[in-house]
């Protein structure tokens, strides 16, 4: 049974009153809660990071694979190694307004992250998905994107609320790599 994560000081000074809750801490993710590399307006000058990221040689923008209308990149906020995301180059915001040649890429693109994920590390299954929209969720509403969760079988775990730990066994640019090279194969 996971103990209660207020200590006996915080209790006494009201900051964290005891209740019934467990509490996940994720204070890495504050960065991007508060915003940080959030568009303002809708193109790479305004600060969307879909935009500019294409100007970045692959390592850099951490590009897995480029298409013609769409690119493969590692989320910088992963939920898990691997967890990638694929975003058409042209800034849209809602599904509806790819036109045909962009929704066909976009699905072929998610089958190859699919295969090479599996290929490079083994994934057992994914969460695949987009937010559309703020209130659904979406962290950058402005550029669609879709999301490639790789999972395997145990992976959810309470590695980050006992042990104070999220495994990531991979630097990002390690990551990157492993599915770069493995991307023209499958």
């Amino acid at each position: 049974m996971l103990q209660s994560m207020t200590s006996e000081p915080e209790q006494q000074f009201g900051v964290g009153a005891p209740d019934a809750f467990q509490r996940l801490w994720t204070p890495h993710r504050m960065a991007y809660i508060q915003g940080e590399n959030k568009p303002t307006g809708p193109g790479a000058a305004d600060g969307c990071p879909f935009c500019s990221i294409p100007a970045k040689s692959d390592e850099d923008g951490l590009i897995v694979a480029r298409g013609e209308l769409v690119y493969a990149v590692l989320n910088l906020y992963p939920y898990n190694g691997g967890h990638l995301m694929v975003v058409p180059f042209r800034h849209v915001a809602d599904y509806t307004e790819l036109d045909e040649a962009e929704t066909a890429e976009l699905a072929a693109f998610t089958k190859r992250a699919m295969r090479a994920l599996r290929t490079a590390s083994g994934a057992h299954g994914f969460n695949i998905g987009m937010n559309q929209g703020s209130t659904a969720g979406a962290g950058i509403a402005a550029h669609l994107h879709q999301h490639l969760v790789p999972r395997w079988g145990g992976d959810t775990n309470f590695m980050p609320v006992v042990g104070h730990t999220k495994v990531l066994p991979q630097l990002l640019a390690d990551t990157r790599k492993m599915l770069a090279d493995v991307w023209p194969t499958v």
